[in-house]
C-alpha cells in the first residue's frame, strides 16, 4: 500500500490570491498520480494547506471511485481554539473521508510530528506547499526526503 499512497503537507496560511493557481496545481499532479496508479491520499487535518488537499481529493473521488482520502489527525481535540467556519469544514471532511485515525489521544507536545512522522512512513509521495525554509512543513519536507520519498512542491517549479 505505501508504494501507491501520497501524504500532504503544507503551510497553515495560503496566500488568497494564489489559492486558484494552487488548488489547480494541486489537482493536475493528483491527476498524473492517479494515472499512475496512485490510490491512498493521506492528509493530517490542519488548516491551509491541509484542508485544501483533503477537498482536492474528495473533489477527485467523484471522478476516480478508486481514491481513497485517509485523515491521520494527531489527537482526538485538533480543533481547540479554532473558529466554528474551520470545525465546520473539518467534521464536514472527517464525515467524507474514507478512513479517520488517531496518532495518539491527547494533545502533547510533538504530537504533530508524530502525525507527520505517520504520514510520511506511510508514503512514497509527498506532495508539499512549501516555501519558508524552516517549520513544521520543512521539518516534515527534509524527513520526507531523507526516507526517500519523491516530493512534489507545489509552489515550486518542481510540480507540473
Amino acid at each position: 500500500m505505501r508504494s501507491k499512497t501520497v501524504c500532504f503537507t503544507g503551510h497553515r496560511e495560503l496566500p488568497t490570491d494564489d489559492l486558484p493557481e494552487i488548488s489547480k496545481r494541486l489537482e493536475d499532479n493528483l491527476v498524473k498520480l492517479i494515472e499512475q496508479g496512485y490510490r491512498y491520499f493521506g492528509a493530517g487535518g490542519a488548516l491551509g494547506f491541509d484542508t485544501l488537499a483533503a477537498q482536492v481529493v474528495l473533489l477527485l473521488r467523484e471522478r476516480y471511485p478508486q481514491i481513497r482520502l485517509i485523515l491521520v489527525l494527531p489527537c482526538l481535540n485538533q480543533t481547540r481554539g479554532w473558529p466554528q467556519e474551520n470545525i465546520d469544514t473539518y467534521e464536514e471532511i472527517k464525515r467524507c473521508a474514507d478512513k479517520v485515525t488517531y496518532t495518539s489521544e491527547h494533545y502533547f507536545r510533538g504530537c504533530m510530528q508524530k502525525r507527520n512522522r505517520h504520514l510520511v512512513d506511510n508514503s512514497s509521495v509527498c506532495i508539499c506547499y512549501l516555501t519558508k525554509p524552516t517549520g513544521g512543513t520543512a521539518y516534515t519536507v527534509d524527513y520526507a526526503r531523507r526516507r526517500g520519498l519523491r516530493i512534489i512542491n507545489i509552489a515550486g517549479p518542481d510540480s507540473l
